[in-house]
Protein backbone atom coordinates (compact mmCIF):
# COMPACT_ATOMS: atom_id res chain seq x y z
CA UNK A 1 0.00 0.00 0.00
CA UNK A 2 3.04 2.11 0.64
CA UNK A 3 3.94 2.16 -2.95
CA UNK A 4 1.02 3.53 -4.09
CA UNK A 5 0.78 6.11 -1.71
CA UNK A 6 4.13 7.06 -2.69
CA UNK A 7 3.45 6.85 -6.51
CA UNK A 8 0.31 9.40 -5.52
CA UNK A 9 2.69 12.17 -4.35
CA UNK A 10 5.08 11.80 -7.52
CA UNK A 11 2.39 12.34 -9.44
CA UNK A 12 1.34 15.53 -7.19
CA UNK A 13 4.72 16.55 -7.31
CA UNK A 14 4.73 15.79 -11.66
CA UNK A 15 1.26 17.90 -11.73
CA UNK A 16 3.25 20.82 -10.04
CA UNK A 17 5.95 20.57 -12.56
CA UNK A 18 3.73 20.74 -15.45
CA UNK A 19 1.32 23.75 -14.32
CA UNK A 20 4.48 25.67 -13.69
CA UNK A 21 6.01 25.25 -16.76
CA UNK A 22 2.44 25.91 -18.76
CA UNK A 23 2.40 29.45 -17.16
CA UNK A 24 6.34 30.04 -17.77
CA UNK A 25 6.29 27.88 -21.28
CA UNK A 26 2.59 28.03 -23.02
CA UNK A 27 3.98 25.90 -25.89
CA UNK A 28 6.44 23.03 -25.64
CA UNK A 29 9.88 23.52 -27.18
CA UNK A 30 9.55 21.32 -30.01
CA UNK A 31 12.09 18.06 -30.52
CA UNK A 32 12.71 17.21 -33.84
CA UNK A 33 11.39 13.38 -34.59
CA UNK A 34 14.82 12.37 -35.99
CA UNK A 35 16.70 13.73 -32.75
CA UNK A 36 13.61 12.45 -30.55
CA UNK A 37 15.30 9.38 -28.88
CA UNK A 38 18.56 11.17 -28.33
CA UNK A 39 17.39 13.86 -26.51
CA UNK A 40 14.74 11.80 -24.01
CA UNK A 41 15.56 8.22 -22.50
CA UNK A 42 12.65 6.60 -23.89
CA UNK A 43 14.38 3.64 -23.77
CA UNK A 44 13.27 0.42 -21.97
CA UNK A 45 16.00 -2.10 -20.52
CA UNK A 46 16.38 -5.13 -18.41
CA UNK A 47 16.89 -3.39 -15.17
CA UNK A 48 14.70 -0.35 -13.78
CA UNK A 49 15.67 2.93 -13.19
CA UNK A 50 16.32 4.33 -9.73
CA UNK A 51 13.40 6.85 -8.32
CA UNK A 52 15.35 9.89 -8.76
CA UNK A 53 16.51 9.04 -12.19
CA UNK A 54 13.00 7.86 -13.10
CA UNK A 55 11.18 11.11 -11.94
CA UNK A 56 13.83 13.23 -13.68
CA UNK A 57 13.01 11.47 -17.38
CA UNK A 58 9.44 11.90 -15.90
CA UNK A 59 9.64 15.44 -16.17
CA UNK A 60 11.94 15.20 -19.20
CA UNK A 61 8.77 14.11 -20.86
CA UNK A 62 6.63 16.43 -19.16
CA UNK A 63 8.10 19.08 -20.26
CA UNK A 64 8.63 18.56 -23.79
CA UNK A 65 5.31 17.17 -24.37
CA UNK A 66 2.81 19.36 -26.46
CA UNK A 67 0.84 21.60 -24.33
CA UNK A 68 -2.96 21.15 -25.19
CA UNK A 69 -4.72 22.93 -22.02
CA UNK A 70 -2.98 26.50 -22.99
CA UNK A 71 -4.11 29.51 -24.03
CA UNK A 72 -2.08 29.21 -26.88
CA UNK A 73 -3.07 25.89 -28.39
CA UNK A 74 -5.74 26.19 -30.89
CA UNK A 75 -4.82 23.34 -33.05
CA UNK A 76 -6.79 20.63 -32.58
CA UNK A 77 -10.75 19.74 -31.86
CA UNK A 78 -10.05 19.83 -28.40
CA UNK A 79 -8.34 21.85 -25.17
CA UNK A 80 -8.55 23.31 -21.99
CA UNK A 81 -9.01 21.56 -19.07
CA UNK A 82 -12.02 20.92 -16.57
CA UNK A 83 -11.18 19.98 -13.09
CA UNK A 84 -14.16 17.87 -12.02
CA UNK A 85 -13.98 16.14 -15.34
CA UNK A 86 -10.14 15.60 -14.38
CA UNK A 87 -11.10 14.22 -11.17
CA UNK A 88 -13.80 11.28 -12.82
CA UNK A 89 -10.77 10.40 -14.97
CA UNK A 90 -8.24 9.85 -12.25
CA UNK A 91 -10.66 8.25 -10.18
CA UNK A 92 -11.88 5.44 -13.41
CA UNK A 93 -8.00 4.81 -13.23
CA UNK A 94 -7.77 4.18 -9.91
CA UNK A 95 -10.79 2.50 -9.49
CA UNK A 96 -10.21 0.39 -13.09
CA UNK A 97 -13.85 -1.34 -13.48
CA UNK A 98 -14.54 -2.61 -16.99
CA UNK A 99 -17.59 -1.66 -18.38
CA UNK A 100 -19.08 -4.71 -20.20
CA UNK A 101 -21.38 -6.46 -16.97
CA UNK A 102 -22.96 -4.92 -13.94
CA UNK A 103 -21.01 -7.93 -11.95
CA UNK A 104 -17.77 -5.63 -12.03
CA UNK A 105 -18.67 -1.74 -12.68
CA UNK A 106 -21.57 -1.97 -10.52
CA UNK A 107 -22.64 2.15 -10.04
CA UNK A 108 -20.53 2.35 -12.67
CA UNK A 109 -23.33 1.30 -15.39
CA UNK A 110 -26.05 3.70 -13.57
CA UNK A 111 -23.75 6.61 -14.47
CA UNK A 112 -23.28 5.93 -17.77
CA UNK A 113 -26.70 4.73 -18.26
CA UNK A 114 -27.97 8.17 -16.44
CA UNK A 115 -25.60 10.00 -18.89
CA UNK A 116 -27.09 8.26 -21.93
CA UNK A 117 -30.51 8.44 -20.61
CA UNK A 118 -30.32 12.82 -20.24
CA UNK A 119 -28.66 12.98 -23.42
CA UNK A 120 -31.22 11.04 -25.48
CA UNK A 121 -33.82 13.64 -23.53
CA UNK A 122 -31.88 16.37 -25.00
CA UNK A 123 -32.00 15.21 -28.28
CA UNK A 124 -35.51 14.26 -28.54
CA UNK A 125 -35.53 10.85 -28.75
CA UNK A 126 -38.35 8.23 -27.25
CA UNK A 127 -38.30 6.12 -24.37
CA UNK A 128 -36.96 3.30 -26.65
CA UNK A 129 -33.65 4.89 -27.23
CA UNK A 130 -30.62 4.06 -26.01
CA UNK A 131 -26.60 4.60 -26.76
CA UNK A 132 -23.31 3.38 -25.29
CA UNK A 133 -19.94 5.28 -24.82
CA UNK A 134 -17.50 3.66 -27.92
CA UNK A 135 -14.18 4.48 -28.04
CA UNK A 136 -14.21 7.86 -30.19
CA UNK A 137 -16.34 10.20 -32.90
CA UNK A 138 -15.08 7.66 -35.91
CA UNK A 139 -16.02 4.16 -33.76
CA UNK A 140 -18.81 6.45 -33.34
CA UNK A 141 -19.71 6.18 -36.72
CA UNK A 142 -18.84 2.91 -37.57
CA UNK A 143 -21.29 1.66 -34.69
CA UNK A 144 -24.06 4.10 -36.69
CA UNK A 145 -22.94 2.26 -39.76
CA UNK A 146 -23.41 -1.08 -38.97
CA UNK A 147 -26.77 -0.71 -37.43
CA UNK A 148 -27.59 0.70 -40.67
CA UNK A 149 -26.37 -1.86 -42.68
CA UNK A 150 -27.85 -4.96 -40.55
CA UNK A 151 -31.48 -2.75 -40.75
CA UNK A 152 -31.21 -2.93 -44.00
CA UNK A 153 -29.58 -6.57 -44.91
CA UNK A 154 -30.47 -8.40 -41.82
CA UNK A 155 -28.98 -11.18 -43.35
CA UNK A 156 -25.65 -9.83 -43.68
CA UNK A 157 -24.57 -10.50 -40.22
CA UNK A 158 -24.78 -14.22 -40.39
CA UNK A 159 -24.42 -14.58 -44.11
CA UNK A 160 -21.78 -11.32 -45.05
CA UNK A 161 -23.12 -8.42 -47.74
CA UNK A 162 -25.46 -9.84 -50.04
CA UNK A 163 -26.83 -6.54 -51.34
CA UNK A 164 -25.33 -3.45 -53.34
CA UNK A 165 -25.60 -0.48 -50.26
CA UNK A 166 -24.54 2.74 -50.56
CA UNK A 167 -23.72 5.37 -48.35
CA UNK A 168 -23.67 8.96 -48.63
CA UNK A 169 -22.14 11.74 -46.89
CA UNK A 170 -20.65 15.32 -47.47
CA UNK A 171 -17.72 15.84 -49.44
CA UNK A 172 -16.58 18.01 -46.20
CA UNK A 173 -17.30 15.25 -43.81
CA UNK A 174 -14.96 13.40 -41.19
CA UNK A 175 -12.69 10.93 -43.46
CA UNK A 176 -13.55 7.98 -40.91
CA UNK A 177 -16.62 7.54 -43.56
CA UNK A 178 -14.78 6.19 -45.78
CA UNK A 179 -12.35 3.80 -43.32
CA UNK A 180 -15.86 2.80 -41.75
CA UNK A 181 -17.41 1.79 -45.31
CA UNK A 182 -14.26 -0.23 -45.81
CA UNK A 183 -14.47 -2.21 -42.57
CA UNK A 184 -17.94 -2.77 -42.79
CA UNK A 185 -17.89 -4.63 -46.13
CA UNK A 186 -19.59 -2.05 -47.89
CA UNK A 187 -16.74 -0.81 -49.93
CA UNK A 188 -14.80 2.56 -50.62
CA UNK A 189 -16.82 2.72 -53.89
CA UNK A 190 -20.02 2.94 -52.72
CA UNK A 191 -19.45 5.86 -50.79
CA UNK A 192 -21.69 8.77 -52.96
CA UNK A 193 -19.76 12.63 -51.61
CA UNK A 194 -22.36 14.91 -51.67
CA UNK A 195 -21.60 18.33 -52.54
CA UNK A 196 -21.47 21.26 -50.07
CA UNK A 197 -22.69 25.12 -50.55
CA UNK A 198 -20.29 27.68 -50.10
CA UNK A 199 -20.91 27.84 -46.47
CA UNK A 200 -19.79 24.22 -46.09
CA UNK A 201 -22.85 22.67 -45.68
CA UNK A 202 -24.28 19.48 -47.64
CA UNK A 203 -26.73 19.94 -50.62
CA UNK A 204 -30.08 18.35 -49.91
CA UNK A 205 -31.26 18.63 -53.34
CA UNK A 206 -27.73 17.58 -54.75
CA UNK A 207 -28.19 14.46 -51.72
CA UNK A 208 -31.60 13.73 -53.37
CA UNK A 209 -30.86 13.59 -57.05
CA UNK A 210 -28.23 11.04 -56.20
CA UNK A 211 -30.16 8.75 -54.25
CA UNK A 212 -32.43 8.45 -57.16
CA UNK A 213 -30.12 7.86 -59.42
CA UNK A 214 -28.71 4.86 -57.56
CA UNK A 215 -32.00 3.64 -57.11
CA UNK A 216 -32.52 3.49 -60.57
CA UNK A 217 -28.83 1.45 -61.65
CA UNK A 218 -30.35 -1.16 -59.06
CA UNK A 219 -28.09 0.36 -56.04
CA UNK A 220 -29.85 -0.02 -51.82
CA UNK A 221 -29.59 3.63 -50.44
CA UNK A 222 -28.82 2.62 -46.64
CA UNK A 223 -27.13 5.41 -44.73
CA UNK A 224 -27.09 9.06 -44.72
CA UNK A 225 -24.42 10.95 -42.69
CA UNK A 226 -24.89 14.20 -41.57
CA UNK A 227 -22.78 16.32 -39.84
CA UNK A 228 -22.90 18.67 -36.94
CA UNK A 229 -19.81 20.77 -37.23
CA UNK A 230 -17.43 19.96 -39.88
CA UNK A 231 -14.33 19.38 -39.42
CA UNK A 232 -12.93 22.64 -41.15
CA UNK A 233 -14.97 25.25 -41.72
CA UNK A 234 -17.58 23.52 -38.26
CA UNK A 235 -20.63 24.03 -40.92
CA UNK A 236 -23.61 22.22 -39.86
CA UNK A 237 -25.72 20.44 -42.33
CA UNK A 238 -29.48 20.82 -42.29
CA UNK A 239 -30.77 17.92 -40.82
CA UNK A 240 -34.46 18.70 -40.93
CA UNK A 241 -33.82 18.94 -45.07
CA UNK A 242 -31.88 16.00 -45.04
CA UNK A 243 -34.41 14.14 -42.89
CA UNK A 244 -37.25 14.53 -45.17
CA UNK A 245 -35.42 12.82 -47.89
CA UNK A 246 -34.24 9.63 -45.11
CA UNK A 247 -37.88 9.49 -44.50
CA UNK A 248 -39.18 9.51 -47.79
CA UNK A 249 -36.47 6.43 -49.09
CA UNK A 250 -36.24 4.79 -46.19
CA UNK A 251 -32.64 5.34 -45.44
CA UNK A 252 -30.81 5.41 -42.08
CA UNK A 253 -29.83 8.77 -40.94
CA UNK A 254 -26.88 9.51 -38.88
CA UNK A 255 -25.93 12.96 -37.20
CA UNK A 256 -21.88 13.06 -36.74
CA UNK A 257 -21.88 15.96 -34.05
CA UNK A 258 -18.45 14.29 -32.77
CA UNK A 259 -17.20 18.31 -33.04
CA UNK A 260 -19.98 20.42 -32.40
CA UNK A 261 -22.88 18.05 -31.07
CA UNK A 262 -22.36 19.58 -28.02
CA UNK A 263 -24.82 22.17 -29.07
CA UNK A 264 -27.65 20.20 -27.50
CA UNK A 265 -27.05 21.57 -23.57
CA UNK A 266 -27.19 25.11 -25.43
CA UNK A 267 -30.74 26.69 -26.06
CA UNK A 268 -28.80 29.60 -27.92
CA UNK A 269 -27.32 27.28 -30.33
CA UNK A 270 -28.94 23.66 -30.40
CA UNK A 271 -31.60 25.86 -33.07
CA UNK A 272 -28.03 24.41 -35.53
CA UNK A 273 -28.95 20.73 -35.24
CA UNK A 274 -32.97 21.02 -36.13
CA UNK A 275 -34.41 17.90 -36.70
CA UNK A 276 -31.74 16.18 -34.75
CA UNK A 277 -34.83 13.88 -33.02
CA UNK A 278 -36.07 12.67 -36.71
CA UNK A 279 -32.35 10.57 -37.40
CA UNK A 280 -31.78 7.27 -36.35
CA UNK A 281 -28.43 7.90 -34.35
CA UNK A 282 -26.37 10.70 -33.24
CA UNK A 283 -23.47 11.39 -31.79
CA UNK A 284 -21.47 13.77 -29.71
CA UNK A 285 -17.74 14.19 -28.29
CA UNK A 286 -17.69 15.60 -24.77
CA UNK A 287 -13.52 15.43 -24.90
CA UNK A 288 -13.98 18.70 -27.52
CA UNK A 289 -17.09 21.24 -26.84
CA UNK A 290 -17.26 20.23 -22.99
CA UNK A 291 -13.30 19.44 -22.06
CA UNK A 292 -13.35 16.26 -20.73
CA UNK A 293 -10.11 14.36 -20.53
CA UNK A 294 -9.97 12.20 -24.26
CA UNK A 295 -11.68 10.06 -25.03
CA UNK A 296 -15.39 10.38 -24.14
CA UNK A 297 -17.45 9.85 -26.89
CA UNK A 298 -21.51 9.04 -27.24
CA UNK A 299 -23.62 7.41 -29.43
CA UNK A 300 -27.08 7.57 -29.41
CA UNK A 301 -30.03 5.29 -31.34
CA UNK A 302 -33.50 6.34 -31.73
CA UNK A 303 -34.66 2.11 -31.48
CA UNK A 304 -32.17 0.44 -28.71
CA UNK A 305 -33.37 -2.69 -30.39
CA UNK A 306 -31.06 -1.68 -33.45
CA UNK A 307 -28.30 -1.97 -31.00
CA UNK A 308 -28.78 -5.18 -29.66
CA UNK A 309 -29.43 -6.99 -32.60
CA UNK A 310 -26.02 -5.65 -34.29
CA UNK A 311 -23.76 -5.97 -31.13
CA UNK A 312 -25.24 -8.51 -28.41
CA UNK A 313 -23.55 -12.07 -28.60
CA UNK A 314 -23.69 -14.56 -25.63
CA UNK A 315 -21.12 -15.37 -23.32
CA UNK A 316 -21.97 -17.25 -20.32
CA UNK A 317 -18.34 -16.97 -19.15
CA UNK A 318 -19.36 -13.31 -18.77
CA UNK A 319 -22.66 -12.63 -18.62
CA UNK A 320 -23.58 -14.50 -15.33
CA UNK A 321 -25.62 -11.90 -13.00
CA UNK A 322 -28.35 -9.38 -13.57
CA UNK A 323 -30.21 -8.36 -16.81
CA UNK A 324 -29.23 -6.98 -20.27
CA UNK A 325 -30.08 -3.16 -19.20
CA UNK A 326 -27.35 -3.86 -16.96
CA UNK A 327 -24.75 -5.79 -19.02
CA UNK A 328 -23.33 -3.27 -21.26
CA UNK A 329 -20.84 -5.50 -23.20
CA UNK A 330 -24.37 -7.04 -24.77
CA UNK A 331 -24.83 -3.63 -26.76
CA UNK A 332 -21.50 -1.93 -27.25
CA UNK A 333 -18.52 -3.03 -30.26
CA UNK A 334 -15.70 -4.00 -27.46
CA UNK A 335 -15.37 -6.64 -24.35
CA UNK A 336 -13.42 -4.68 -22.21
CA UNK A 337 -13.78 -1.04 -22.20
CA UNK A 338 -12.70 1.46 -19.61
CA UNK A 339 -14.54 3.57 -18.00
CA UNK A 340 -14.97 7.16 -20.21
CA UNK A 341 -18.49 8.13 -18.30
CA UNK A 342 -17.28 8.97 -15.07
CA UNK A 343 -15.56 12.02 -16.01
CA UNK A 344 -18.31 13.31 -17.93
CA UNK A 345 -20.48 12.55 -14.91
CA UNK A 346 -18.42 14.56 -12.22
CA UNK A 347 -18.32 17.43 -14.69
CA UNK A 348 -22.07 17.41 -15.14
CA UNK A 349 -23.02 16.41 -11.50
CA UNK A 350 -20.63 19.17 -10.41
CA UNK A 351 -21.83 22.32 -13.04
CA UNK A 352 -25.45 20.57 -13.99
CA UNK A 353 -26.58 21.22 -17.60
CA UNK A 354 -26.54 24.75 -16.92
CA UNK A 355 -23.06 24.62 -16.67
CA UNK A 356 -22.46 22.63 -19.60
CA UNK A 357 -24.58 25.73 -21.11
CA UNK A 358 -22.51 28.06 -20.44
CA UNK A 359 -18.82 26.16 -21.40
CA UNK A 360 -20.81 25.80 -24.93
CA UNK A 361 -21.96 29.55 -25.34
CA UNK A 362 -18.67 30.40 -24.02
CA UNK A 363 -16.53 29.20 -27.13
CA UNK A 364 -19.06 30.43 -29.58
CA UNK A 365 -18.56 33.82 -27.93
CA UNK A 366 -15.03 33.90 -28.36
CA UNK A 367 -15.55 32.77 -31.84
CA UNK A 368 -17.47 36.65 -32.32
CA UNK A 369 -14.50 37.75 -31.02
CA UNK A 370 -11.90 36.40 -33.03
CA UNK A 371 -14.10 37.02 -36.43
CA UNK A 372 -14.80 40.71 -35.62
CA UNK A 373 -11.27 40.92 -35.32
CA UNK A 374 -10.15 38.82 -38.62
CA UNK A 375 -13.27 41.13 -40.22
CA UNK A 376 -12.11 44.77 -39.16
CA UNK A 377 -8.44 44.52 -39.60
CA UNK A 378 -7.44 44.98 -43.19
CA UNK A 379 -4.23 42.50 -43.16
CA UNK A 380 -6.46 39.47 -42.75
CA UNK A 381 -9.49 37.79 -45.32
CA UNK A 382 -11.77 35.72 -43.84
CA UNK A 383 -12.98 32.38 -45.04
CA UNK A 384 -15.47 31.00 -41.98
CA UNK A 385 -19.11 31.95 -41.18
CA UNK A 386 -21.11 33.10 -38.28
CA UNK A 387 -22.27 29.65 -36.03
CA UNK A 388 -19.09 28.45 -36.32
CA UNK A 389 -16.21 28.12 -33.61
CA UNK A 390 -14.12 27.14 -36.27
CA UNK A 391 -12.60 30.80 -37.80
CA UNK A 392 -10.44 30.12 -40.83
CA UNK A 393 -7.98 33.40 -41.93
CA UNK A 394 -5.23 34.50 -43.71
CA UNK A 395 -2.88 37.26 -43.00
CA UNK A 396 -0.89 39.45 -45.42
CA UNK A 397 -1.41 36.59 -47.43
CA UNK A 398 1.39 34.73 -45.90
CA UNK A 399 1.82 31.03 -46.77
CA UNK A 400 -0.92 29.22 -44.45
CA UNK A 401 1.18 26.12 -44.32
CA UNK A 402 4.18 28.03 -43.51
CA UNK A 403 2.82 30.25 -41.16
CA UNK A 404 1.22 27.84 -38.98
CA UNK A 405 4.65 25.53 -39.50
CA UNK A 406 6.88 27.95 -38.60
CA UNK A 407 5.01 29.59 -35.31
CA UNK A 408 4.86 26.11 -34.17
CA UNK A 409 8.84 25.44 -35.08
CA UNK A 410 9.56 29.00 -32.60
CA UNK A 411 7.23 27.83 -29.73
CA UNK A 412 4.82 30.76 -30.63
CA UNK A 413 1.53 29.46 -30.62
CA UNK A 414 0.03 26.09 -31.91
CA UNK A 415 -2.45 26.53 -34.62
CA UNK A 416 -3.39 24.53 -37.97
CA UNK A 417 -4.67 25.03 -41.12
CA UNK A 418 -7.01 23.99 -43.59
CA UNK A 419 -8.55 23.98 -46.65
CA UNK A 420 -11.91 24.43 -48.71
CA UNK A 421 -12.91 24.49 -52.20
CA UNK A 422 -9.73 26.35 -53.80
CA UNK A 423 -8.54 28.57 -50.42
CA UNK A 424 -6.23 27.15 -48.01
CA UNK A 425 -6.08 29.29 -44.61
CA UNK A 426 -5.06 28.80 -40.81
CA UNK A 427 -8.13 27.72 -38.63
CA UNK A 428 -8.17 28.89 -35.16
CA UNK A 429 -10.82 26.63 -32.50
CA UNK A 430 -12.01 28.59 -30.11
CA UNK A 431 -12.85 24.89 -28.45
CA UNK A 432 -10.85 25.93 -25.00
CA UNK A 433 -14.01 27.40 -22.78
CA UNK A 434 -10.99 28.62 -20.51
CA UNK A 435 -10.09 31.18 -22.71
CA UNK A 436 -11.34 34.45 -22.00
CA UNK A 437 -11.48 37.07 -24.54
CA UNK A 438 -7.93 38.95 -24.00
CA UNK A 439 -6.74 35.13 -24.63
CA UNK A 440 -8.29 35.12 -28.42
CA UNK A 441 -6.77 39.22 -29.24
CA UNK A 442 -3.46 37.93 -27.31
CA UNK A 443 -3.44 35.07 -29.78
CA UNK A 444 -3.61 37.86 -32.62
CA UNK A 445 -0.97 39.83 -31.05
CA UNK A 446 1.60 37.09 -31.07
CA UNK A 447 0.71 36.05 -34.43
CA UNK A 448 1.68 39.80 -36.26
CA UNK A 449 4.55 40.13 -33.62
CA UNK A 450 5.69 37.22 -35.05
CA UNK A 451 5.16 37.73 -38.64
CA UNK A 452 7.07 41.84 -38.07
CA UNK A 453 10.30 40.67 -36.50
CA UNK A 454 10.44 37.27 -38.59
CA UNK A 455 9.48 38.63 -42.31
CA UNK A 456 13.15 38.02 -43.64
CA UNK A 457 12.82 34.00 -42.36
CA UNK A 458 9.56 33.80 -43.58
CA UNK A 459 10.70 34.92 -47.02
CA UNK A 460 13.46 32.71 -47.03
CA UNK A 461 11.24 29.74 -46.61
CA UNK A 462 9.13 30.64 -49.23
CA UNK A 463 11.35 31.03 -51.28
CA UNK A 464 13.04 27.89 -50.48
CA UNK A 465 9.70 25.74 -50.92
CA UNK A 466 8.95 27.16 -54.18
CA UNK A 467 12.55 25.89 -55.34
CA UNK A 468 11.89 22.42 -53.88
Amino acid sequence: MSNIYNDINLFNELVEVLINEEVKNPVAERIDSDKLYETIDLSLNQSGMIDDEFKSVLKNVIISTPKTATNLFFNQLFGGRQGKAILGDLLAVLLNNSMYTYKVAGPQVGIEQEIIRQSCNLVGYGSNSNGTFPTGGSMSNYVALIMARDAKDSNCRHNGMSKPLIIYTSKESHYSNAKNASFAGIGRNNIRYIKADLEGRMVSAELEAQIKEDIKNGGIPTFVNATAGTTVLGAFDPIDEIAVITEKYNIWLHVDGAYCGSVIFSDKYKHLIKGVERSDSFSYNAHKMLGTPLTCSIILVNDKKQMHESFSNEADYLYQTDGDDFNLGKTSFQCGRRNDALKFWTLWKSVGAEGLEKIIDQQFELATVARDYVSTHKDYTLYSFDDSISICFNYKNIDPMLLCTTLYEHQITVVGFGSFNEDTFVRLVTINANNSKQDILNFFKVLEEFVENHSTLLNEKLVLGAEV
